[in-house]
Formats: structure tokens, sequence, C-alpha cells
């Protein structure tokens, strides 16, 4: 719970952050010059809000399955900062004049379109499959407590991973910044999940 606490307050730091430069600039440190449809900026807000919003449905559901606080409040943080962060994404795809879906594969922008098949829903690696969150929704208690925060573990990996990716290869300097903090702040939370995993009897699934 005292780690919860911290991530609940870095969180809701990242938020005000994140919120005050929501209308930023579209060319922010990137010579004014707005992102094209295929660049790595406009693939990763399309690609990152599909991710995020899978998270906060897992997330939701799992509030609605178990009394444990610790959980909830970690669903809740988790909730409540990717839907804000969602938002802002597909608020700068509007802003450019992009498109919110594509014809490619998602991650064609990292060169890794052929990564996940779309198999059963799982449409970025990390993903869950449609069968996953069915299950989900089924459990209660400590099993579902367990269930989530291993699918949370694996999501978030897959997050990291792609905003690393923004990291490297956006040009935008605002959201370059946000996907840093995204690997920053998804990197401590699955560290905290791995802890409260041990302390349920379980692990991580990878």
């Amino acid at each position: 719970m005292r780690q919860a606490g911290l991530i609940a307050g870095a969180a809701v730091t990242a938020l005000v952050a994140t919120g005050a430069i929501t209308y930023a600039v579209a060319g922010d440190d990137g010579g004014g010059r707005t992102p094209s449809a295929e660049s790595a900026d406009a693939g990763f807000a399309r690609d990152m809000a599909v991710h995020h919003q899978q998270a906060v449905e897992m997330s939701y559901i799992v509030r609605d399955r178990t009394k444990d606080e610790e959980v909830r409040r970690l669903a809740y943080d988790i909730a409540q900062t990717q839907a804000n962060q969602r938002g802002m994404m597909i608020g700068w795809l509007d802003l450019w004049g992009l498109p919110k879906v594509s014809s490619e594969p998602p991650m064609t922008w990292m060169d890794m379109g052929d990564m996940a098949s779309g198999k059963d829903g799982a449409l970025m690696p990390g993903m869950a499959t449609n069968t996953e969150m069915k299950k989900l929704g089924e459990l209660s208690g400590k099993q579902a407590e367990i269930f989530y925060l291993q699918l949370m573990t694996d999501h978030h990996q897959g997050g990291v991973h792609m905003a690393q990716g923004c990291v490297d290869e956006c040009t935008v300097g605002v959201e370059k910044r946000l996907a840093q903090g995204m690997v920053d702040a998804q990197r401590s939370e699955i560290g905290l999940m791995a802890d409260m995993l041990r302390e349920r009897g379980a692990a991580p699934r990878s």
C-alpha cells in the first residue's frame, strides 16, 4: 500500500503536467512541421490510444470483481492516467488533421507490423485476448486480482516497448516527453505488481 500510494501521487502529478501541455503546438520541437500520417508520431498516438483503452477496460472490470483496496486503488490510478493520456493522443491527431485509424497493421511505424497477428483481439504485443478479457470478467476475489495483475504486467511490458519506440523515433517534443513518462511510470508499476502478485502467492506470467 505504501508503494501504491507513492505511485498514485506520481500519477496525479503526471496528470497535471500532461494536462497542462494538451494544447501544445502540434510541431513542438519539430520545426513547426505537422507529422505525416505515416510518421512515428501519428503511429504511436493511434496505436497507444487503442492499447490504453484496453487497460482502462481491464481496470474497471477488476474494480467490480474485488473488494481489495490495494488492487482497486491501483486499477483506478491506471484507468484515470491512461484515459487522460488517450484523450491527449486522440486530441493531437485531431490537431494534426490525421486519421485515427490506419490501413497499415499496428506498430508499422516501428517496422514491427508483423509482431501481433490480431488473433482473438490481441492487436499489439502485451494486449489481452478477447478470451482473457471474458475470463477476467468471470473471476472474483483473489483469483480476479491475480489474473488482472498478470494481464496488466504483460500489458505494461508491451506498452513500455511501444513508448520507448516513440522516445527513440518521434519528433514532436511534447509527445516524446509523454512517452518517456509512460516508460518510467509503467516500469515502476510493473515492479509494484510483481510485489502484489508475490503477496498473493503468484508471479507474472513471463
